[in-house]
């Protein structure tokens, strides 16, 4: 798994000469922080961090400061199955996956506020003429008569849309520059510019 920082989207050229869009992802800060051990934790794991925090309260700088570490603003974990992937605390981490290799990605979506039926929930309106008036986006009948006279849990009605956590998967890797520390994705990743995007096979 790499934590990375969504850049933004460009094109991208392959090897048969077509043009695809591509999003850069940069995981330069990205490094291992610490470890589980199944002696000391119950299961193993690798211990991740990404990014320069603002500010951090005692008790965390304690931990950074005692294992001689830059302070970490994310921290995630990954889980492993032997002991010899157990990577050194304090090293940065590469792409365990290569170009051509299909990865999922994970972000938050772009927020987009209040939003209604149609374009929340792809609805098709009312219509135009024969008597609707006012009503032509409005997403219609919500329950039924008196019995059970009442509108369900999770019917789908206008709110709140996006700035949601979001998986895309089966998604080619482009390009890795390991002297940048960029990864080229083809196609979309949720999410706005500078958004935290977790890459993993």
């Amino acid at each position: 798994m790499i934590i990375s920082t969504k850049i933004g989207q460009t094109s991208f050229v392959n090897e048969n000469g077509t043009r695809v869009s591509a999003t850069v992802l940069d995981y330069n800060s990205c490094t291992i922080v610490g470890n589980r051990t199944i002696d000391r934790d119950g299961y193993l794991a690798n211990i991740i961090g990404f990014l320069k925090p603002k500010k951090l309260n005692k008790p965390q700088l304690k931990e950074f400061n005692k294992l001689n570490l830059e302070p970490k603003k994310i921290i995630k974990e990954q889980r492993i199955n032997s002991d010899e992937e157990l990577l050194e605390v304090g090293s940065s981490i590469d792409p365990k996956f290569k170009v051509g290799d299909k990865v999922s990605v994970q972000s938050k979506s772009t927020g987009k506020g209040f939003a209604g039926a149609m374009k929340r929930h792809n609805f098709s309106g009312m219509r135009a003429t024969h008597g609707v008036s006012i009503s032509h986006r409005a997403h219609g009948s919500t329950g039924q008569n008196q019995n059970p006279g009442k509108v369900f849990k999770g019917k789908k009605m206008a709110g709140h849309l996006g700035d949601q956590l979001t998986t895309t998967k089966n998604l080619e890797v482009l390009l890795i520059d390991q002297d940048k520390k960029l990864i080229f994705i083809k196609g979309s990743v949720p999410g706005k510019n500078k958004s935290i995007v977790k890459v993993f096979k």
